[in-house]
C-alpha cells in the first residue's frame, strides 16, 4: 500500500486515502488458515470492529461463512432462482457509525465478487481496470452486475486452500473499506498465532 491512514481533523475521514497496485496486492498472501469455526468469526469481526470505532471511520463489517459450496457458488452470480444468501452464514455484523440498511447490499456485492474470483474485491476492481474495461462494463452472462459488486471492502477467507468466507466491509471509500479489512485480518493472525 502507497499511502497511511491518517485521520482528519473531524476523525471519520482519512485525510489522505491509500493507493493500492494490482501488483501489490498481488503480492499479498492469501487468507488461509488450517481451521476457521464461527468463534473464530467472532474473533475476526469483533476485532474489525473495534479498529472501526478506535479509527472513527463509518463501516459495517459483516464476517461470513460458506455452509453449502454449491448454494453459496449460484448465489454469487445471481443465478436464476437463487438468494444472495444461499449457501451462507452470517456470523458477524456490526453497523458502526452512519452506517445502515443502504450498506447491506454493498455488503453482500462485494463478499459476491470476492468469493466470485476467490481474491479481494478491490483486487477484482483494480485487474479490470488495469485490462482498460471497468468491472461493471464486462459483458459476461455469468455476472449479475446488479448484485456483484467490485469495490473494495471484501477479503476471502480459505481453510487450507479452500474458499470457506469472507469478511467484508462497507460505508467509506472502497480503498478505506480495504485497508480496515486487511488491517483487521492481520490483527487476527497476529492474535492467533501468539
Amino acid at each position: 500500500m502507497s499511502g497511511a491512514h491518517a485521520a482528519d481533523a473531524a476523525g471519520s475521514r482519512p485525510a489522505e486515502l491509500p493507493i493500492y497496485t494490482v501488483a501489490e496486492l498481488d503480492a499479498v498472501a492469501p487468507f488461509d488458515v488450517p481451521s476457521f469455526t464461527k468463534e473464530d468469526a467472532y474473533e475476526l469481526g469483533t476485532i474489525a470492529a473495534a479498529l472501526i470505532r478506535e479509527r472513527g471511520l463509518n463501516l459495517a463489517v459483516d464476517v461470513v461463512l460458506i455452509d453449502d459450496p454449491d448454494a453459496a457458488a449460484a448465489a454469487s452470480v445471481g443465478a436464476a432462482g437463487s438468494s444472495p444468501t444461499d449457501g451462507l452464514d452470517l456470523v458477524f455484523r456490526a453497523k458502526l457509525g452512519s452506517t445502515g440498511p443502504g450498506n447491506d447490499p454493498w455488503l453482500a456485492g462485494k463478499a459476491a465478487a470476492a468469493r466470485m474470483f476467490a481474491v479481494p474485491s478491490l483486487l477484482v476492481r483494480l485487474r479490470h481496470e488495469e485490462a482498460g474495461t471497468p468491472f461493471e462494463q464486462v459483458d459476461d452472462r455469468g455476472i449479475d452486475h446488479s448484485f456483484v459488486r467490485a469495490h473494495g471492502g471484501s477479503i476471502p477467507i480459505f481453510v487450507a486452500g479452500a474458499l470457506a468466507g469472507t469478511i467484508t466491509t462497507s460505508g467509506e471509500p472502497d480503498v478505506v473499506d480495504h485497508q480496515t479489512a486487511s488491517d483487521a485480518v492481520s490483527a487476527y493472525l497476529a492474535a492467533r498465532t501468539s
